[in-house]
């Protein structure tokens, strides 16, 4: 312990003020994320959450329509997935040489919900592990090592995942990445079919619908064809539903939309109820037994924490509460109504050029405006603003002016992403977009944006 300081304990941080939280974090996390958030006015102290309402240190209470990436199924802090760990608190959590009741029941529960013959289920931690541990998986049961993946993708930031991620700005400090991966254009068949024609391909991984990508939902009848396609050149599909999975865009998974069965499956976010992490993938039974079946094999790939007890509880009882509550439904009746009314606030400010999703899980991309005067004033710090930050701008005004708590999408900042627990009301729903109403009718544009919510990022450009 180092001179003349102390332990923060579990009391002192619940005590800690918004300026003490942010000094932490700024010095022993991440300074620039803090300073961004700080650019915003993003960084406000969250004391409270439930449902789909969080509180600050002030009292003020926010509607959470980013529900932590597709994360907050259930919404904040569900009772039941708090009274499903209190009921195994006394079980061992983490016993690696026994096998543990609560795995298997979960693998089980998988398999049941899961669509077509999906069965050997691999628990971990997160979303990239579980892309990670699917990318094993194929390459060991094909016997071959080339990767087929998507322009605008986005399956993590692990090395393994990244390598997948479709989007050079993540990429290009770390290389090089693994070897044989290929990326196509999203929904194109004809470029998929071209990058499987030499039968060498371990495995396509897509998503459904693509999230950071700027929540692009590909042409029909599209995963059809990739089912079809990986099925006659010899790869295996992995379909990523981390984002997508547990009822989000209207159905448990959104490869059922088209009635798609794929090799592995990546899970997480939701599986853990909002509560544990946990992630996962889950296999067709043949798969797993040409990688994994044998003596020697079983134990290629493990992870220390995948499976724990209290993460697998939290599981098990987040698929009964999705199922209970019939979210799926909730979400597709919600989700349509959302659509409806954001497509008649893009009939009414030409600000808004596309809005697009299913179910709970929609995205509002916003035009770019020419700079104009301020633009030339700047130094073109307006362009630049108007690509890299409008997302953010308009994020800013939601939170900020009325306390709605949004983001854009990683591979594509102009897209400010909709994914509310799907426990939200109709009610909530109209709030929302009566505030991005008034956001538009009042800034009208991007100049009155950012005149109006963002002269501190302006000011960091002034300065430079």
């Amino acid at each position: 312990m180092k001179e003349d300081q102390k332990y923060i304990t579990c009391d002192d941080a619940l005590r800690l003020n918004r300026s003490q939280v942010r000094e932490n974090y700024k010095e022993y996390v991440n300074s620039n994320f803090v300073s961004m958030l700080s650019m915003l006015q993003f960084d406000k102290l969250f004391v409270k959450a439930k449902g789909v309402s969080v509180w600050d240190s002030d009292g003020n209470e926010y509607l959470d329509f980013l529900g932590g990436y597709g994360a907050l199924n259930l919404g904040h802090n569900p009772d039941e997935i708090y009274e499903a760990i209190e009921k195994v608190k006394d079980f061992p959590n983490i016993l690696q040489a026994a096998v543990n009741d609560f795995p298997g029941a979960l693998a089980y529960n998988l398999a049941m919900v899961t669509p077509g013959d999906l069965k050997k289920s691999f628990f971990c931690n997160s979303g990239a592990e579980a892309v990670e541990g699917a990318l094993k998986l194929a390459k060991i049961a094909s016997g071959k090592h080339k990767i087929v993946y998507c322009k605008n993708s986005f399956h993590g930031k692990s090395a393994g995942a990244l390598s997948v991620t479709g989007r050079e700005k993540y990429q290009k400090y770390f290389m090089p990445l693994l070897p044989d991966t290929v990326q196509v254009e999203y929904g194109d068949a004809n470029a998929l079919e071209d990058a499987l024609k030499d039968k060498d391909v371990a495995a396509f991984i897509v998503e459904p619908i693509q999230g950071e990508g700027g929540v692009i939902v590909p042409p029909d009848g599209y995963l059809r064809e990739v089912r079809e396609l990986t099925e006659k050149y010899d790869a295996y599909l992995i379909f990523d539903e981390v984002q997508t999975g547990f009822g989000r865009t209207g159905k448990m998974f959104a490869c059922e939309h088209e009635e798609v069965v794929p090799d592995i499956m990546c899970l997480a976010k939701s599986l853990g109820g909002g509560v544990m992490p946990i992630g996962a993938y889950i296999a067709k039974d043949e798969i797993w037994k040409k990688g994994y079946g044998t003596t020697d094999r079983c134990l290629l790939h493990t992870s220390t924490f995948g499976g724990n007890t209290l993460a697998c509880a939290a599981g098990i009882t987040a698929i009964k509460l999705i199922l209970d509550k019939n979210l799926p439904d909730a979400a597709r009746e919600k989700g349509e109504y959302f659509l409806k009314r954001l497509k008649e606030l893009k009939d009414k400010h030409k600000l808004i050029k596309d809005v697009r999703g299913k179910g709970l899980m929609i995205g509002v991309e916003f035009n770019q405006p020419e700079g104009g005067l301020l633009d030339k004033l700047s130094g073109g710090a307006v362009s630049k603003l108007s690509n890299e930050y409008l997302g953010s701008l308009v994020a800013g005004e939601l939170q900020n002016k009325h306390r709605i708590i949004t983001a854009y999408t990683l591979n594509n900042p102009n897209v400010i992403r909709f994914e509310p627990p799907l426990i939200v009301t109709k009610e909530q729903i109209d709030r929302v977009v009566d505030a991005l109403d008034e956001i538009m009718t009042r800034s009208g544009s991007l100049l009155g944006m950012t005149l109006s919510s963002a002269k501190t990022v302006l000011g960091s450009f002034f300065n430079r």
